[in-house]
């Protein structure tokens, strides 16, 4: 089981490393610039695969981790 937990770890690091930077205009925000940093954007393609596997590597870090204290 840690052996799993370690190689969820890694390819959540890995993928989370991979997506593109989504808070481009944070700095615009400090500074009072008119930003569209929470307009509604799709993702698409890529950007969508790569949030869903995101999702699904937290997802499975999470329950592992839950399941590794009751063990």
């Amino acid at each position: 089981m840690k052996t799993f937990l370690l190689i969820v770890s890694i390819l959540l690091i890995m993928i989370v490393l991979l997506q593109s930077n989504k808070a481009e205009a944070a700095s615009q925000i400090i500074s009072g610039g008119n930003s569209d940093l929470f307009a509604q954007r799709k993702e698409r393609g890529t950007e969508l695969l790569i949030s869903r596997i995101t999702m699904i590597l937290g997802f499975l870090f999470f329950f592992s981790c839950l399941i590794m204290t009751f063990i």
